[in-house]
């Protein structure tokens, strides 16, 4: 198996959830392939038929300010337009437009980040399945065993974020 060019933990960091979709901010996609933000968006738009809304969208400016400040950051200065976001398959096509051998081996990396990232979420699915399965064979008097291992499956009042992996 070979060895991934960018650590799992660096990409996982910058996947967000917005408009109910997984995405990457240009800004971040462009830093991982080590290219201008500007020169990303240039080649994107050159190739702009590849890249329709469920691939790509531009934050709006209350989507922008709201991921700012739940990211908490300081590398954030000096933007003056809200990024661009690119869902798994906007990524996917980038690797057809950016051919550079960093590009393809980054692309390669985030890929693998977002199998992981839906391996987790099925896994969390299917442990609520089973225990709804469970809850049905079982009496009431276990209804409040049930309840607070759904309770513990709930996301704390702080981890409750829309937006972050």
């Amino acid at each position: 198996m070979s060895k991934d060019i960018m650590p799992k933990e660096v990409i996982e960091k910058k996947i967000y959830l917005i408009r109910g979709q997984k995405i990457m901010l240009s800004t971040h996609l462009a830093e991982l392939y080590e290219v201008e933000p500007k020169t990303l968006i240039q080649a994107v738009k050159r190739n702009i038929e590849r890249f329709p809304q469920d691939f790509m969208f531009k934050l709006s400016s209350d989507e922008y300010v709201n991921l700012k400040s739940q990211i908490v950051t300081s590398s954030w200065g000096g933007m003056r337009k809200n990024p661009y976001a690119f869902t798994e398959q906007g990524v996917a096509m980038l690797s057809s437009i950016l051919r550079s051998k960093r590009a393809i081996q980054v692309n390669i990396s985030i890929m693998r980040a977002f199998v992981k990232l839906r391996e987790i979420i099925a896994s969390h699915k299917d442990l609520a399945c089973k225990l709804n399965d469970l809850e049905k064979k079982y009496d009431s008097q276990f209804r409040v065993v049930f309840d607070a291992i759904r309770k513990l499956m709930e996301p704390s009042p702080k981890s409750k974020r829309k937006i972050g992996f």
